[in-house]
């Protein structure tokens, strides 16, 4: 592959913008970036380079469904993934009957292992949001939820031959430190989440080794200030990142925009937790779209979202303030550092150069994945429409 410089009039680099800048990629790693001094913003593309998208939270999208999906449907997602500048992404399966877990998996399996047609997004392993859930399930379904059994899990990844690389479980539930302990021995990212548990719970559980808070806000007891439960660990202790879902709906901009204030840059890890809303469903649960655009059950319960990952950098910068690096990072390097993907989620030398060049309004324009030119939005794949709603 021959070195190319990727010029724009502004590269988001992991201490700085540089405006204008250029990223020299060789062999499909990033080989230096530098700023452009003394060439005028006006003679190079108006568009802004960040590294390419993390997404820790993927139920779905359009009309692909993480637990139905099979055959072409994955190279649909792909497309729907890098269309919104999404590089690296974590399968998500929520929770469900115990027998469904491992033909999803296997089905995730097969679809990471099936043959390279050109660039696509990184699978870096499942994320199981349940059953190891509390007192604040949200949309998923009581009865199927069930104690921590790490002899049950292991069972289930082991033959799928594709990684768990994210758990979310209740600090309340029976044996949870223990089990967090076990879990992040195996090298599993392990997130605090969908719990009504006490703040010694919840720092038993970080003391333990959890790293993560999912979706800080939604699926947990609130904050108070005699009482601060997980979300008060989740903005106090400097241990715990945070992912929030920046659809506007699941989060007002000001708690998004105190999130941010709270955890500092690289404590913050935007996700989107869609789902296949075309489908109107998210695993064995069905759907329906209220009138703000968010996927809910039929008794008005939040059911995931309708959000892309770009669409959650433009909500952060343009409606709750946030600075582009930080949302930038909370896009891309948080999430990549959290999964232990040192080679990328920044704009640095020696990182894989998956790129997302946005235009001037924050929109997708071009897509790279180590290197190689994945999606553009003026080619065949481009996604507009409902599957990309903005």
């Amino acid at each position: 592959m021959a070195t190319q410089e990727l010029r724009a009039s502004a590269v988001v680099t992991p201490d700085r913008v540089l405006e204008p800048g250029a990223v020299v990629v060789d062999d499909g790693v990033i080989a230096d970036v530098v700023p452009l001094a003394g060439v005028d913003a006006g003679a190079v593309p108006a568009r802004t380079l960040a590294p390419g998208f993390v997404d820790l939270q993927v139920n779905g999208h359009g009309d692909v469904d993480m637990a139905h999906a099979q055959g072409e449907d994955w190279d649909r997602l792909d497309r729907l993934l890098l269309a919104q500048g999404v590089t690296t992404w974590c399968p998500t399966l929520v929770t469900a009957p115990p027998r469904s877990y491992g033909p999803a998996l296997g089905r995730l399996a097969t679809a990471r292992a099936r043959p390279q047609r050109g660039p696509r997004p990184t699978l870096a392993g499942v994320h199981l949001e349940g059953p190891f859930l509390g007192g604040a399930p949200g949309a998923h379904p009581r009865e199927w939820l069930r104690p921590i059994d790490l002899g049950w899990l292991a069972g289930l990844a082991a033959p799928a031959s594709v990684a768990v690389a994210v758990v979310t479980l209740a600090p309340e539930l029976d044996g949870a430190p223990e089990a967090v302990a076990a879990l992040v021995e195996q090298g599993v990212l392990v997130s605090l989440g969908h719990s009504t548990a006490t703040y010694d719970q919840a720092l038993a559980c970080v003391d333990a080794g959890a790293r993560l808070v999912t979706h800080l806000f939604n699926a947990m007891a609130p904050l108070h200030h005699r009482a601060p439960g997980l979300v008060g660990a989740a903005l106090a202790d400097g241990r715990l990142a945070v992912s929030v879902i920046a659809d506007l709906v699941h989060v007002h901009p000001a708690a998004l925009r105190a999130a941010f204030l709270a955890k500092g840059r690289g404590g913050v890890a935007l996700v989107t937790d869609a789902v296949a809303v075309r489908a109107g469903r998210v695993g064995g649960l069905a759907l329906v779209v209220g009138q703000d655009g968010a996927p809910r059950l039929a008794d008005g319960t939040l059911a995931g979202s309708a959000l892309t990952m770009d669409r959650a950098v433009r909500n952060c910068v343009r409606t709750a303030g946030i600075d582009l690096g930080a949302a930038v990072d909370a896009a891309a390097t948080t999430p990549a550092r959290l999964l232990g993907l040192g080679d990328r989620g920044e704009l640095a030398a020696g990182r894989r150069a998956d790129i997302v060049a946005l235009s001037p309004a924050l929109d997708v324009t071009e897509v790279w994945v180590a290197g190689e030119p994945a999606w553009a939005a003026s080619g065949p794949d481009h996604a507009g429409g409902p599957d990309h709603p903005d």
